[in-house]
């Protein structure tokens, strides 16, 4: 299957220099692209390899084409953002590639009478689909996924195999949820009563919005009373853990293994390195990035950058340095004391 350059181009917009009437049939790296795909170039250092890339069609910014655009023999689409523009063409080329969905409910579901399903939904083999759940136009829940009661999933929401979306949660349309993914699972609420764990009811939802899409395998805990809130286009990576009555921002995205603690407050466009952790009950602000491996203690109130881990050495060196931390209090205290005999000396010598 492929299509037309120009076709591309109406489509996602760009100015192109070159044959409209080439056939592509793909996108792909640079190294590795044939004659009849499309490659791109985001970044300059790899000028060099685009200029003698195979590939049909080039994808690359006004900058890049001044200096490569003579040397490079194929068509090229001139844009602003040429990473972009290659998130979009590929998601171009997956649709009209894609296998269509067939709407309807797969014998082996188990749907109950009073679960509302769209005509223009489907509904695999093996999914469970409780009372009183809602499932809208064009909503995919591939097998064995399950919805529990007076759940809402919104339209062109898609549920990958073995998705558990417990009991009164609500998602947005568009969502993109991978397999393994558990929503609305009980918080982790106990009170110690002399030693002895007294379970909390977690009585609140998950409500996530529009356009969010989350990883293979990751969690996210109803509230205990409140609700659990994503926001519009959120994107969480494969194995975070987003506990309790957490609130995260519109278009924050997160990394692999990230894990938030409950009632955090992420805000919007943040981003969060893999394996960050964040405690619970913390404020972050709008347009915050926290780097991977990072743990975040305190909220942070100001927009910026923000990195908490200690550089990684041989192990030898480490541990010496670890050592050294270890003695930072006493050696504070010493070096106070020296300060005050310093002092003192000096005071005397001035006399």
């Amino acid at each position: 299957m492929s299509t037309r350059l120009g076709k591309l181009v109406e489509r996602l917009g760009g100015r192109l220099i070159g044959n409209a009437e080439l056939e592509i049939s793909g996108i792909a790296p640079l190294d590795q692209a044939s004659t009849s795909q499309i490659t791109f170039l985001s970044n300059p250092k790899f000028r060099d390899q685009a200029a003698r890339t195979s590939a049909a069609a080039l994808i690359l910014s006004d900058a890049d084409d001044k200096v490569i655009g003579a040397s490079y023999s194929g068509a090229r689409i001139v844009t602003d953002s040429p990473y972009v523009y290659f998130a979009k063409a590929a998601q171009f080329f997956a649709d009209e590639k894609a296998i269509p969905v067939v709407p309807g409910i797969h014998p082996s579901a188990c749907v109950d009478p009073s679960a509302q399903i769209a005509a223009t939904a489907c509904i695999g083999p093996q999914v469970t689909v409780e009372a009183g759940a809602v499932i809208a136009d064009g909503a995919v829940i591939d097998a064995g996924c399950f919805i529990g009661r007076n759940a809402k999933v919104g339209a062109g929401t898609h549920f990958f195999a073995r998705v558990v979306f417990h009991s009164g949660c609500e998602i947005g349309a568009r969502g993109i949820i991978q397999s393994g993914v558990v929503i609305g699972g009980d918080g982790f609420g106990f009170a110690n009563e002399k030693g002895r764990w007294i379970k909390i009811p977690q009585t609140g939802r998950v409500v996530i919005g529009d356009d969010v899409e989350i990883g293979a395998n990751t969690t996210i805990d109803r509230g205990a009373m409140a609700d659990t809130v994503i926001e519009d286009g959120v994107k969480l990576d494969n194995l975070i853990q987003i506990g309790h009555n957490c609130h995260i921002g519109a278009h924050t995205a997160m990394a692999g293994c990230v894990g938030i603690a409950g009632s955090a407050r992420i805000g919007k466009y943040c981003t969060v390195g893999g394996a960050a952790m964040i405690a619970g009950h913390l404020t972050i602000a709008d347009r915050v990035h926290v780097t991977a491996g990072t743990l975040v203690s305190r909220s942070i109130l100001e927009p910026g950058e923000y990195a908490g881990f200690y550089p990684f050495a041989k192990k030898a060196d480490w541990e010496k340095s670890a050592a050294l931390v270890r003695q930072l209090t006493t050696m504070r205290e010493k070096i106070r004391d020296l300060e005050k005999t310093v002092k003192s000396l000096t005071d005397k010598s001035n006399e």
